[in-house]
């Protein structure tokens, strides 16, 4: 199929070596993939390229250098839309995803038979965060039942239910309906960029599907309750409108 994957990749160096091969390893499955080094200080590129050099088919993989966003833009957005314009060509279906995510094997093509079996136009999948130490098994858990909470996974999937969401770590877009709301600049400056482009396709008239895959994991992890605090700030906290009401809630 004709399917793009974008990745956006800043400080990913100590995780990229275990991240980006596992999608490398389907390369059967996308016609293209760009990864955006987002203006790193470490050895993000490096590792990067010298991952795509040794890939089965290294002329499908592509490294490049994100840029400074333009005022109105968040940093990740803005790689995003880097990867789309370096990328060229058309394609039917857009998979971005993170660098710090581990793919099992076939994920994409099983991402792409629940879009296409579903006639769904954003498919996303929520991975299993990592769990290691004190603070992340005490609040790790309890964040990702809050965001089951305010985003019921059946109530995503109903057409008639106006709840809109989606997991940006890994997302899977048709590009028709991608144009259709608007493209990325449409999100350019949403701190929950994931949330805002699920939103955008279902008022779109696109349908929508959210859900979990234990398989599929997170490699970022959270040392201390500072780092959570911040994650948890830039997240959860704008959902609810800054409002210290709807936290107690």
């Amino acid at each position: 199929p004709g399917l793009l994957v974008v990745i956006p990749a800043r400080n990913e160096a100590g995780v990229l070596g275990e991240c980006l091969p596992s999608l490398v390893a389907q390369s059967g499955a996308f016609s293209r993939l760009v990864l955006v080094d987002d203006r790193s200080t470490d050895d993000t590129r490096a590792v990067a390229s010298a991952i795509a050099a040794g890939a089965p088919e290294p002329g499908k993989i592509s490294v490049i250098a994100g840029e400074e966003p333009p005022r109105g833009w968040t940093g990740k957005t803005h790689a995003l839309a880097t990867g789309l314009r370096a990328a060229g060509g058309s394609f039917e279906w857009i998979l971005f995803t993170d660098a710090d995510i581990r793919h099992p094997p076939g994920s994409i093509a099983a991402l792409l038979e629940k879009a296409t079996s579903e006639c769904r136009d954003l498919v996303s999948v929520m991975v299993r965060l990592r769990a290691e130490t004190f603070w992340e098994k005490l609040l790790i858990p309890p964040f990702v039942w809050f965001f089951q909470l305010l985003y019921p996974f059946r109530r995503v999937a109903e057409p008639a239910s106006r709840v809109a969401a989606a997991a940006g770590g890994c997302i899977l877009i048709k590009c028709e309906m991608l144009e259709k709301a608007g493209g990325l600049e449409a999100i350019r400056s949403a701190v929950i960029d994931d949330v805002g482009l699920a939103k955008l396709v279902k008022r779109s008239g696109g349908s929508l599907w959210l859900g979990l895959d234990p398989e599929m994991l997170s490699l970022r992890g959270y040392a201390n309750l500072r780092e959570i605090t911040r994650m948890v700030a830039r997240t959860a906290f704008d959902q609810l409108v800054y409002r210290y009401s709807l936290v107690i809630g």
